[in-house]
């Protein structure tokens, strides 16, 4: 079976002036591998030879909010009418007085750009400058820059064919995919363009207290209970869970038997998300269901 168009490879690089990602409702999709040596490569480095647009934009932090005990949720006010990103792309993040370039995935849905001119950034700390300024120094009011690159990322046009969509996170791997997912729940809220099928969300984490934006997700499901289901699975949870949590999650992690239910060779398409070992033994258990390689889609960070 040959694949739809939408699931070829687009490759483009930094200074490529002309671009297939330019064309309006192509869906991107690409299995990179950031190669890392001893000495910890930074996000400039890691990511010289993926997608990155040419324009960098001036942009101002209109809230911040805890989405947990380590992981900040930052929104960003961007007025220019040229700005614009795809579920699931990242922007480097620079910040006046650091040196260092953040790399951070968005992880709202184009639409809150398109109403309100907003993005949202979800950044756990580190001792790495740009995420330790995010905790430290940051306040509502201050001015940064963004550039928007990567080329995983879920765009559909209209002719494109229905897909069911497997959306796998782990740890803060949810960014880019909660902006899949929310990109597809307000794909169905249209009257006309792309009706997507139905998309999973299998996400994991330590404990409850450490799923980003599960609240949202339990939200969607009830919006859409015929197009959205999710499944959290914990791993180290030693505190009693939330009843409203208690039937979406289950102790252990994402096993081939969890996603044998939602793999489906001829209509499922996933996007991968998450730490390096999550990120082998899931894609290895997904080939073994019978998912072609090309239907796997994840960024590798070595």
């Amino acid at each position: 079976m040959s694949l739809p168009r939408f699931l070829k490879t687009t490759r483009c690089f930094v200074g490529t002036t002309k671009s297939l990602l330019s064309k309006r409702g192509q869906l991107c999709s690409y299995r990179a591998t950031r190669k890392m040596s001893s000495r910890q490569a930074d996000h400039l480095e890691r990511t010289a030879s993926v997608y990155r647009q040419e324009a960098v934009f001036s942009a101002r932090v209109c809230a911040i909010t805890n989405e947990s005990n380590t992981v900040k949720k930052v929104q960003l006010e961007i007025p220019h009418p040229d700005f614009s990103f795809r579920a699931g792309q990242w922007v480097d993040l620079f910040i006046a007085g650091v040196e260092k370039v953040g790399g951070f995935s968005v992880c709202s849905s184009p639409a809150l750009l398109q109403r309100d001119g907003i993005i949202e950034l979800a950044v756990k700390y580190t001792k790495h400058p740009p995420a330790h300024w995010v905790h430290t120094e940051c306040t509502v009011g201050s001015g940064v820059s963004l550039r928007v690159g990567g080329d995983f990322c879920f765009d559909p046009s209209l002719c494109d064919p229905r897909m069911d969509l497997l959306l796998v996170a782990g740890g803060v791997g949810i960014n880019p995919l909660y902006s899949i997912l929310t990109h597809t729940a307000d794909l169905l809220r249209q009257v006309h363009g792309y009706q997507p099928g139905h998309t999973h969300l299998c996400y994991s984490a330590k404990n409850t207290r450490e799923l980003l934006f599960k609240n949202n997700i339990i939200e969607v499901c009830e919006e859409f209970p015929d197009k959205f289901s999710c499944s959290f699975h914990v791993t180290q949870q030693d505190f009693e869970m939330e009843q409203n949590l208690q039937p979406y999650t289950t102790s252990g992690r994402i096993s081939q038997e969890v996603l044998r239910h939602h793999v489906d060779p001829e209509s499922t398409l996933c996007y991968l998300c998450g730490p390096p070992p999550m990120t082998e033994s899931v894609s290895r258990h997904l080939q073994s269901l019978g998912l072609s390689e090309d239907r796997i889609l994840f960024e590798k960070w070595w």
